[in-house]
């Protein structure tokens, strides 16, 4: 058992952690592809326990609380959506959630209260296809480094995060855009390969169902060059406003 603590800077609603960061973190336990599912939203400032289970299971508790759980799992997409670095660049000028009507201002990943390097700034907009492609460029910060001089695998998975969330309110058939309030609940990622800070990276991401109250979409991270370093599949759940600033249950 080891304990990790998800810091204030980290937040995606403004008091519980960002969900791809979450995620990515208790992925650090488990070798190669993983599915993360998060069971409550994460508290910050707080000491969790990540412990594994007698089913090769990985979970992240809040003392008696099952914040998430992860496991092993391979990560497939039927396709993949590329772009260029400055079709990706003019992609973000399109994105549907202005910065005065963003839901979540402080959010770590696409949060437009946050300033350049402290958060990620992944502005995911319309790459004007049919089938409702976002994109958006990311460029990591010096500060996202691991002990390697490579992007922290959490970072990654944060990056593929909020995109996907933005396709889950892409209608696949018209390209239109809703603002239902979504939270993620699961999210699986494989890592290929990990940019260096200062890489000029391509996020993507695209809508593939809904289901009820569930969303899914599916992303992909390439760098400048195309080579791939990610694939991401999410589901994000439809709840109110006030379930999505964690001020209800």
């Amino acid at each position: 058992m080891t304990s990790i603590i998800i810091d204030k800077r980290f937040c995606g609603p403004p008091n519980s952690g960002n969900g791809g960061y979450v995620c990515g973190r208790l992925a650090r336990h488990i070798p190669g592809a993983a599915e993360v599912t998060l069971r409550a939203p994460p508290p910050l400032d707080t000491p969790l326990n990540t412990i594994a289970t007698d089913d090769g299971t990985w979970e992240l508790r809040d003392g008696a609380k099952v914040v998430a759980t992860g496991r092993a799992a391979s990560v497939e997409l039927a396709h993949l959506e590329t772009a260029s670095f400055e079709e990706a660049r003019a992609a973000e000028l399109l994105t549907p959630v202005k910065p005065h009507e963003h839901p979540l201002p402080t959010c770590f990943v696409c949060g437009p209260a946050r300033a350049k390097g402290d958060g990620l700034r992944i502005f995911a907009g319309s790459l004007g296809r049919r089938n409702a492609v976002l994109a958006a460029s990311w460029t990591p910060d010096r500060n996202l480094a691991a002990e390697d001089g490579l992007v922290a695998p959490e970072f990654l998975w944060s990056a593929l995060d909020c995109p996907t969330g933005f396709a889950c309110n892409c209608d696949p058939h018209s390209g239109s855009f809703d603002t239902t309030p979504l939270l993620l609940g699961r999210m699986s990622v494989r890592i290929e390969a990990r940019p260096r800070p200062g890489d000029r990276c391509i996020i993507t991401a695209w809508p593939t169902g809904r289901d009820g109250r569930k969303r899914t979409a599916e992303a992909a991270g390439h760098d400048e060059a195309g080579r791939l370093f990610a694939v991401a599949k999410a589901t994000w759940i439809e709840v109110g406003r006030e379930v999505q600033l964690g001020r209800t249950s």
